[in-house]
């Protein structure tokens, strides 16, 4: 929803939640297009669903907060919150059916007839009704746990995100006095304990190929489901899921049980209000009961016809004999900057090195941490962890794992052999709670120093620092990224991180861990800068001076990727700067509420999407200077909370090959004609393609061409080091 600039009663934004649908709208078209293998449509049809768990747990409970507290003050859009939820309910309404219709009509058929079959019961053979019936027998009946619904008792607890089936019963029999009793109603939670895939014993096809054939735990459920009421008969039947609220905020003034506060907050969010519903259509009034329980308006409600929780169906990818409906995976190179027979450390004491994932490979920055670990030399740690156990793309809301990520078992290993380690774990790390509580006790146990962040601040910058003795002194190495410290999805999602050890830099690393585990005035930094208090300021100064150089006729042009854009006082800068003549491009993957191209505010300014088969995640920025570049890598993207509400780090890109690089980067994206989507002046997006004649760019492609190029090299040429090779003598006494 757009105001022009002419109606000054408002600014020309869009709405920042309205765009995170868009977004996701954007994702789903990526699963329309039919050129694409069929399990990887699914995988971006299934990532949508996964992506409104979040939002419904998070905003849209946020604006029925605002809305049951009476706040009706409009959003830099314009929009009320009410009016806010109604257009997200219309638009989430339409993209699920949408993405419903094309798992039933064209995903599901298609896969099928390569061989791979979602079966429901009443179209198995006999052969797999024998099956499924002793399976449910022997494994399924027994862990079931039937909840009865009683009129006049609060309702069973129905766990966040779960999948449940309820059934509405009735007696075989009439009473004593000769009537049937009123109806009763049931609920059973699928276990978790219990696959949700049942594969069935396979049969070859017509042409003797071999068949894929499985059914869903919760459709075994619902039609054995009598098993469990003896005595009485399934009327009807529903499966259903709820999304609760869980933007819950932690008691910062809590210092001393923090932990425990965050469990509480943990325990809260589980048994929160019910913000929406997703169900089958097989019965009404089972609907109306339950949506009348969590007190669910029909804009809340939504209905499909498919099964809940797609996104649980991705393991079906790494199926063998599926291959030819999966687009086959895209190779992972090794960075040629690092050699198994140099130390880490001498590679990095000759010049800057930059990693570009999942291009390349995330082994170095393992390395950096098992290194340190090992090396003798090496007698401290720092690092700021925010998320280093998460989940794939589309699948940041899963139960956590137990396994812990391979920087968390270095760091283990440092603390054990006698390094001095200190992490900064931020427990606030909003779905990694849970995780994060876990791991960071197992640090503590292990000896490393852990501190729980900072009262009422995200940290969610990711900044290391390694300390070694070399030639009597300490020097220190720097690990910078824009993004986490996760082995697994560093395969996925697409990032950029810095080794260094500039002086410069170094120094500025030690006041942020200081600032971070001490007590520390803000200091002022010769390089890094940092969020809440540095980072705004620096990003509109620096889109200021472009204004003031495009008014004195010097070259003047912004250039940003990141993930969303939303703080207003930026979008403004930037609205000031097209005014001025400064070109911009920015290339935001998620919500933007800028507008470009409006006459008189924005027509300097071009704004693009890339969806692909990488999550896009890197934040880079470049401003032109008047011909003196700056180029700048941040953990924080141009929003509110990024800049105001959380420890964040830009850090600057000395080097100069590794800024040609950048620039090569930032230029692939904005010549991307492929998988890039541009925004218009009334708020649309248009998917781009070639021109006639025009040469066809997909950057995600170019970018993996250019990390092949790179591992074709011979490596780096092996210099002269003056680095010791063995404790200085005072470590040996």
């Amino acid at each position: 929803m757009i105001k022009t600039v002419q109606d000054q009663q408002v600014l020309p934004f869009l709405s920042r939640d309205l765009s995170w649908v868009d977004f996701n709208e954007r994702v789903l078209n990526e699963g329309l297009r039919k050129e694409l293998p069929l399990l990887e449509r699914f995988r971006f049809l299934s990532i949508v669903a996964s992506n409104f768990d979040e939002f419904f747990m998070v905003r849209v409970a946020t604006l029925k907060r605002m809305i049951k507290a009476g706040k009706t003050a409009p959003d830099p859009a314009g929009l009320t919150p009410a009016q806010q939820l109604k257009v997200i309910s219309e638009k989430v309404h339409s993209i699920m059916k949408k993405k419903y219709e094309c798992l039933r009509s064209d995903i599901f058929p298609g896969l099928a007839k390569k061989g791979l079959s979602v079966l429901r019961p009443d179209s198995c053979s006999v052969s797999h009704l024998d099956f499924i019936n002793s399976y449910f027998v022997g494994q399924v009946y027994p862990v079931l746990t039937p909840l009865r619904i009683e009129d006049d008792k609060p309702m069973p607890f129905i766990e966040n995100r779960t999948i449940h089936a309820a059934f509405l019963l009735e007696l075989e029999q009439p009473d004593d006095t000769g009537e049937m009793p009123k109806e009763q109603k049931v609920v059973v939670p699928l276990p978790s304990v219990l696959d949700r895939i049942v594969w069935l014993p396979s049969q070859p096809g017509t042409d003797g190929a071999e068949k894929f054939e499985l059914a869903l735990l919760e459709d075994i459920i619902v039609t054995w489901g009598a098993y469990l009421f003896p005595g009485y008969r399934v009327k009807e039947s529903i499966l259903f899921k709820v999304n609760r609220d869980a933007d819950f905020s932690v008691d910062e003034q809590r210092d001393e049980d923090f932990v425990e506060a965050m469990e509480e907050v943990l325990e809260g969010r589980g048994r929160s209000d019910v913000v929406c519903m997703v169900y089958s259509s097989s019965s009404k009034k089972l609907r109306d009961e339950l949506a009348n329980r969590f007190s669910l308006d029909a804009d809340h409600l939504y209905e499909i016809d498919g099964p809940i929780n797609t996104i649980d169906f991705l393991e079906l990818i790494n199926v063998a004999g599926l291959e030819d409906v999966t687009e086959k995976p895209w190779k992972i190179y090794q960075s040629t900057e690092f050699n198994e027979d140099v130390p880490l450390w001498d590679r990095i004491s000759q010049g800057d090195v930059m990693l570009h994932f999942p291009y390349q490979s995330f082994d170095p920055v393992v390395r950096f941490f098992r290194e340190a670990a090992e090396d003798p030399q090496v007698i401290s740690i720092k690092t700021a962890l925010y998320r280093t156990g998460g989940a794939i793309p589309g699948v940041g809301l899963q139960k956590s794992s137990s396994a812990y990520s391979s920087v968390v078992r270095a760091l283990e290993q440092a603390a054990l052999n006698g390094k001095h380690v200190t992490a900064v774990v931020e427990l606030k790390a909003r779905f990694d709670e849970e995780r994060n509580i876990s791991w960071a006790n197992r640090l503590e146990k292990a000896g490393v120093i852990v501190v729980y962040g900072l009262s009422h601040l995200k940290i969610h910058s990711k900044v290391s620092m390694v300390m070694r003795r070399e030639n009597d002194r300490v020097k220190r190495y720097i690990h910078l990224s824009t993004g986490n410290y996760n082995d697994r999805t560093a395969k996925y999602y697409e990032d950029i991180c810095l080794f260094t050890c500039r002086e410069d830099i170094a120094y500025d690393a030690g006041l942020v861990f200081n600032m971070l585990t001490g007590y520390s005035a803000v200091q002022q930094m010769v390089r890094l800068v940092m969020a809440p208090k540095g980072l705004k300021p620096r990003l509109l100064d620096n889109i200021e001076r472009e204004a003031s150089r495009a008014a004195h006729k010097y070259p003047a042009k912004i250039m940003a990727k990141l993930n969303s854009l939303t703080d207003v006082d930026v979008i403004k800068a930037l609205y000031a700067a097209s005014q001025a003549g400064v070109k911009i491009l920015l290339c935001v993957r998620g919500i933007c509420t800028l507008i470009p191209g409006i006459p008189g505010v924005s027509e300097n300014i071009r704004v693009i999407s890339i969806i692909d088969h990488y999550l896009e995640h890197s934040r880079i920025y470049y401003f032109a200077n008047g011909g003196t570049e700056e180029l700048y890598l941040a953990s924080a993207d141009w929003m509110p909370r990024n800049l105001e509400r959380r420890v964040e780090l830009m850090f600057p890109i000395l080097d100069e090959k590794i800024r040609s690089e950048l620039i090569d980067i930032l230029n692939d994206c904005f010549r991307d004609n492929c998988q890039a989507s541009v925004l218009d002046k009334h708020g649309k997006w248009t998917l781009l393609s070639p021109a006639k004649g025009e040469k066809t760019v997909r950057a995600q492609k170019e970018m993996l061409a250019r990390a092949e190029r790179a591992a074709e090299n011979t490596g780096p040429v092996k210099l002269e080091y003056n680095v010791r090779r063995s404790p200085p003598s005072d470590i040996r006494r």
